[in-house]
């Protein structure tokens, strides 16, 4: 084994491990690789940034501001709301839902289909009386599942595209991927769809209460004893006696710096804070009873005239999405109050216990925050701190404008399907043409691009370019055709497929696509067998993370209101995976013969 080998073997399991570890985030975990791959001598320093500039890249950022674009021309919502008011029962409302997640989520961001379907699927779970983790993570899985149809639907397609092209110098075209990803993602679809759902824990099946939106153990907020309070010189049993749901306790923060946690005894005093955890009607009793929420402050208007008016206050829950600015953050550092002008009332937070003041609780992705603000621009203030609102939105749609934007987009399609241009360039021209057209802004499209992502992709594309150039790839691929033997491509391609996938599991999928990709195409030319098998099955098993909710973002945004707990998703994700393999080795060799 060469020098430059074992470096690039270290190297790309430190990588494997610090993604799988989780600590630090991707980018920089992807930046940390390609620093080290430079001074290591496996990439050139004159090709360290030219990922910034390579086609899967710039790709994958203009379907991000497209797919942001598309979303505000709220046709979306229009199709949902249509399909609320049509479809009545269980199943039939999530078949539709999920039906469209997935169409949605070939042309666009899966994350972005998901965020437009969620309040609506809230909606219908709290209009039809069932509990909404029983159509969320059905939801997440189908929009995830359509990913597999097109090159633009997920970030590894594309990456595998472009690998492609530098392996046999012609690329996947937009729709080589629907061969494949069409049946495994409609198979996938039917099953969580009439099957998936009934695995999960009996808890998800009980349904909330008529006010509460969606399932969640309870929220972290705290409530004042005021000076007038009839709770003065109560115990705690004594105050929350009779009351269903019982709101739990956790401190007492009595004056600056003490804090009671023996409560049993302890009788309130005017001035108490109470740390509580609690569903919303748990709260809203303690408020009954004459104590108020300390973060429900008078909100100062912008000119300093005075309070807002309490007519024109209202609350929103939203959830808090992977790579949102805010994360990390807390309401203190952020400067909710005064640099936003809005309220934190409360914080949740799916399977954990949060401890401490609420102003230092910091957020983290697939926390449910309760805000309170401003009637009128509430729901800008959640979109700029980079969350998504659990409720229905009303978008004034005008329908010559909506479409301005799905027509571009179908033309941008057109000239990638046609080859007349790529897909790079037909997407960032059609992106060109929405600004134009006053569409969307360039401050909007600068927004909507997760430029975690675009940051990823482009620092490990020359890591995974060093993989090949070392012969590691090579090496790789060729000592797993040692060890299988005599065994058929079948097997290898299983091998391949079912590798990818649990790597997708615990590690961003993009980053699974790059690893993977060099690694199947030598495991092909080992045994002498196409390439374009195994490239497949790195693309489906890249997006195919179902067992655990920090595979995929869509399964960490869904984990607050749905409730659930880390190891909820493995009862659904590990049949639908296991179906996909079954299927995938059927099918991939029919659509891509070895």
């Amino acid at each position: 084994m060469a020098p430059d080998q074992v470096a690039t073997l270290t190297l790309l399991t430190a990588v494997v491990a610090l993604f799988i570890w989780g600590r630090w985030r991707v980018d920089i975990v992807a930046l940390a690789a390609l620093v080290a791959a430079v001074l290591l001598g496996l990439v050139p320093a004159a090709e360290a940034f030219s990922g910034f500039g390579h086609p899967a890249v710039i790709t994958v950022a203009a379907v991000l501001a497209i797919s942001s674009a598309l979303a505000r021309s709220g046709l979306v919502d229009l199709m949902a709301a249509r399909i609320e008011r049509v479809v009545h029962g269980r199943i039939v409302q999530l078949g539709a839902l999920s039906a469209l997640g997935g169409t949605m989520s070939g042309f666009m961001n899966n994350v972005g289909a998901l965020a437009l379907l969620m309040p609506v699927a809230l909606s219908m779970a709290r209009r039809t009386g069932y509990a909404p983790a029983l159509v969320l993570m059905p939801l997440s899985f189908a929009t995830i599942l359509g990913g597999l149809v097109t090159l633009i639907g997920t970030p590894p397609n594309v990456l595998i595209a472009d690998y492609r092209r530098e392996v046999t110098g012609t690329s996947f075209a937009l729709f080589d991927f629907a061969w494949v990803g069409f049946p495994l993602a409609c198979a996938g679809i039917v099953f969580v769809v009439a099957v998936g759902w009934r695995l999960l824990p009996a808890s998800a099946s009980a349904a909330p209460g008529s006010d509460s939106p969606f399932d969640i153990e309870g929220y972290l907020t705290e409530v004042l004893v005021p000076e007038d309070a009839k709770a003065i010189g109560l115990t705690l049993d004594e105050l929350i006696e009779g009351q269903e749901p019982a709101p739990h306790v956790d401190a007492i923060v009595r004056g600056r710096t003490r804090v009671i946690r023996r409560l049993r005894h302890a009788r309130l005093q005017a001035g108490d804070v109470l740390l509580v955890h609690g569903e919303t009607e748990a709260i809203e009793g303690l408020v009954a009873q004459g104590l108020t929420l300390v973060a429900a402050k008078q909100l100062e208007n912008e000119d300093s005239a005075g309070p807002i008016d309490r007519a024109a206050l209202t609350t929103i829950e939203a959830v808090v999405p992977p790579r949102s600015w805010i994360e990390g953050r807390s309401a203190l550092t952020t400067q909710l109050r005064s640099r936003y002008g809005i309220n934190l009332l409360a914080v949740a937070r799916a399977g954990e216990r949060i401890a401490g003041r609420l102003r230092d609780v910091r957020f983290r992705a697939g926390d449910v925050v309760l805000l309170q603000g401003s009637r009128d621009q509430l729901s800008d203030t959640v979109r700029a701190l980079g969350c998504l609102p659990l409720a229905e939105r009303k978008l004034a749609l005008e329908p010559q404008r909506a479409f301005v934007p799905l027509v571009l987009f179908g033309a941008a399609i057109l000239a990638t399907v046609s080859g007349v241009l790529p897909a790079a360039i037909a997407l960032t021209g059609g992106l060109v043409a929405m600004v134009l057209a006053r569409v969307i802004t360039m401050r909007e499209v600068y927004e909507a691009v997760d430029w975690q992502v675009v940051v990823l992709l482009a620092a490990m594309i020359p890591v995974g370019a060093a993989i090949v150039t070392t012969g590691t790839a090579g090496l790789i691929g060729g000592g797993i055709a040692a060890l299988a033997g005599d065994a058929s491509a079948h097997l290898l391609l299983a091998l391949v497929l079912i590798v990818t996938m649990t790597l997708s599991d615990i590690m961003n999928n993009a980053a699974t696509a790059v690893v993977m990709a060099p690694i199947s195409v030598a495991l092909a030319q080992s045994v002498q067998v196409s390439p374009d098998p195994m490239l497949m099955a790195v693309a489906v098993g890249a997006s195919s993370a179902f067992l655990t909710p920090i595979g995929h973002q869509n399964n960490l945004l869904v984990m607050g209101p749905g409730g659930y707990r880390f190891g909820d998703y493995w009862r659904m994700g590990l049949p639908l995976e296991v179906l996909l393999v079954g299927l995938g080795v059927w099918l991939i060799p029919i659509a891509w013969p070895f």
